[in-house]
């Protein structure tokens, strides 16, 4: 018997539970809104490393560990980890979980790899192929500026419609029984390229792709906006927030009250030189396991749509003019 609904989503038989979850940020992060939410705050930006690779690498196996000690389980107890970041190859997770012993798949989905992994490892949970899972994701300023634009110390000048990558990493052990809050549906994105080519605008192109998954959520499932007491996409940012906000206003179905990004509530904009907010892959991953996490734990919310969304890009193509193209998964999350 097929588990899809429409033409994109699936639902859960028997809803895999989030049972634990760990994040790890920068002194940025730590020094915005979200600060008492975190599990560890570094001040220092190399993790104790002498690189920014080795420094991200260093955040997400300390954030993988808090992550598997809060949920009371020995790596050995995973029958698979889904990892990925931003840096070439994966780097990142790869080097950071080397020597856990566990089955591994590296996923790269650009800032939307969080909603990828939660959504492979609930599929393999539900699937009967695994029992626990870890979904994790990193990313790291500077590792990010030397990839992407310029090393740090090049001080180049960012535009107003730029976006801070956060320094940070979050972790989830997905489990097929336990206590906390379930992944009933997922809707798996279709990449949507809407021709912007501006590299400094990454809201702008991502924001057709969390428009067009989101649509067919809704679609797929027959909810409206209002069934969740939170929706949150990640890493638009303030333009590719009120960009969505006016796609769904337009087609007649205005988001509700609730709508929010990851990349507007991790960091002050007002007091914290970011300019449109928060991206990267750490900025939905750490805000979702810790933020998220918590409202549900404290009964603040019980249904949350968690969309994460990432721009398809590499240096190369963006040197070549290509354009961006963009992707949105969509996880469901419910008490």
């Amino acid at each position: 018997m097929t588990k899809r609904l429409g033409s994109q989503t699936i639902k859960f038989d028997i809803p895999p539970v989030v049972t634990a979850s760990a994040a790890v940020v920068g002194d940025k992060e730590g020094a915005g809104p979200l600060k008492s939410f975190f599990d560890y705050i570094s001040y220092d930006p190399y993790f104790g490393e002498k690189t920014w690779e080795k420094a991200e690498s260093a955040m997400q196996k300390q954030c993988f560990f808090l992550a598997c000690d809060k949920g009371a389980i020995s790596p050995s107890d995973l029958d698979y980890i889904f990892a990925g970041d931003l840096l070439n190859q994966c780097m990142g997770s790869s080097f950071a979980l080397k020597d856990c012993g566990v089955p591994y798949f590296g996923l790269y989905g650009a800032c939307s790899t969080m909603g990828e992994s939660m959504s492979l490892a609930a599929m393999a949970i539900d699937g009967g192929f695994a029992s626990k899972c870890c979904a994790i994701t990193s990313s790291h300023f500077c590792s990010s500026e030397r990839q992407y634009r310029f090393p740090l110390e090049y001080g180049g000048q960012r535009t107003p419609t730029s976006q801070w990558t956060v320094t940070g990493s979050g972790a989830l052990i997905i489990q097929a029984s336990g206590v906390g809050p379930s992944i009933t549906h997922i809707t798996t994105g279709a990449i949507v390229d809407a021709g912007i080519i501006d590299a400094n605008n990454m809201g702008a192109a991502m924001a057709p792709s969390a428009y067009a998954t989101l649509k067919a959520h809704f679609d797929d499932t027959g909810r409206d906006p209002d069934y969740y007491d939170m929706i949150v996409t990640g890493d638009l940012g303030a333009i590719g927030h009120d960009i969505l906000e006016d796609l769904f206003r337009k087609s007649g179905s205005p988001l509700n009250t609730f709508y929010t990004d990851c990349g507007v509530l991790i960091f002050d904009r007002e007091k914290q030189d970011v300019h449109a907010g928060g991206s990267g892959c750490g900025c939905s991953a750490s805000v979702f396991a810790s933020y998220i996490m918590r409202g549900f734990a404290e009964n603040n919310w019980k249904k949350v749509l968690f969309a994460p969304t990432g721009a398809l890009l590499s240096p190369t193509s963006s040197q070549q003019g290509d354009s961006i193209p963009g992707i949105c998964h969509a996880v469901a999350v419910e008490v």
